[in-house]
C-alpha cells in the first residue's frame, strides 16, 4: 500500500504504469470545489483495468472505516495506491488495518 494526496482521471495511466492494481479512495465527494468525484476516479481506473474501493473518511478514520477496508482488502489486487486531499486519511486508515493483524 502506497498513498498520495488526491489524484485525477489524467493520473490513472501513470498510476498503472507505476504498477498499481488497485486504487482506494478514502476522499468525500464533495468535499473541495473542483475535486474528481470517486465515481469519475472509478470509471477510469475500471477502464484503464485498475480495481477502485471507496471508504470515504470524514475526519479521523474510524473503527468502522478500518472494517469496512479491511473486508475489502484480501480481495484487492495489490499493491494498491490509496488516496484523499493530502494522504494523510488514506495513511491513518491503512495504519489502522495494519495494527489490527
Amino acid at each position: 500500500m502506497s498513498v498520495t494526496a488526491q489524484i485525477t482521471v489524467a493520473d490513472i495511466d501513470r498510476i498503472k504504469a507505476l504498477g498499481f492494481k488497485s486504487i482506494l479512495c478514502a476522499r468525500p465527494d464533495a468535499e473541495q470545489f473542483g475535486q474528481p468525484t470517486a465515481a469519475e476516479i472509478q470509471a477510469a481506473a475500471e477502464a484503464s483495468g485498475l480495481e477502485m474501493v471507496y471508504v470515504p473518511v470524514a475526519g479521523p478514520p474510524s473503527e468502522e472505516h478500518a472494517e469496512r477496508l479491511a473486508s475489502l482488502w484480501p480481495d484487492l489486487s495489490k499493491p494498491c495506491l490509496g488516496y484523499c486531499r493530502s494522504g494523510a486519511r488514506a495513511n491513518m486508515l491503512w495504519a489502522l488495518i495494519e495494527s489490527a493483524e
